[in-house]
């Protein structure tokens, strides 16, 4: 039930909500091997390649999906239709995410892991289950793809470029202290 809904919010994240020229996350389902695989596109940042993609297969049965019913305004529909979408999953047994991304996971995200070492993404935006759980899977998504990022590597380059810079504002510094020191020698009288 929970992999046919997912299928199915996925082909309307894919299709409808977010047309694939504004959005830089698109997802794809892998039938064969039922695994939900996302794709991020990297934007020109710096140290990456304009046309490199980073894909996270997301292994639908690992995922554990229930709704409930979402909290504020809305009337009748919040009381009686469960929209609210939340989505769980055991992140040291998810051997489809590296170990060093998984410790990373663990670091950047310590508020949403309970004390069984599960990952719970909720979503309640829309008045749909498919769409929350379409924001849930794209939030896990996001969370995986900014784990795996490497940290920027200065080059020498960088570095002696850093370090003229630190002497220059040094050099600045001492400047600007001597000739607050010359203007406040000047304005000192000798009483002797």
């Amino acid at each position: 039930m929970a992999a046919h809904m997912m299928v199915r919010s996925c082909l309307l994240l894919r299709g409808v909500l977010f047309p694939r020229d504004l959005k830089p996350h698109t997802f794809s389902i892998e039938h064969s091997d039922n695994t939900l695989q996302s794709t991020k596109a990297c934007y020109g940042t710096r140290g990456t390649d304009s046309t490199q993609e980073d894909q996270v297969n997301i292994p639908v049965e690992r995922l554990t999906v229930s709704y409930s019913r979402s909290s504020g305004p809305g009337g009748q529909h919040v009381n009686k239709v469960s929209t609210k979408a939340e989505v769980r999953f055991h992140v040291l047994t998810a051997e489809w995410i590296s170990e060093d991304v998984r410790q990373n996971i663990f670091e950047k995200n310590k508020n949403r892991i309970n004390k069984a070492g599960e990952l719970l993404i909720t979503s309640e935006l829309s008045r749909s289950q498919h769409r929350n759980l379409a924001d849930c899977i794209e939030k896990i998504s996001a969370i995986i793809a900014e784990a795996s990022e490497t940290p920027y590597e200065p080059t020498a380059e960088d570095i002696a470029l850093r370090a003229a810079r630190l002497e220059k504002r040094n050099k600045e510094r001492l400047r600007q202290k001597k000739i607050h020191s010359t203007t406040k020698k000047s304005r000192r009288q000798d009483f002797d």
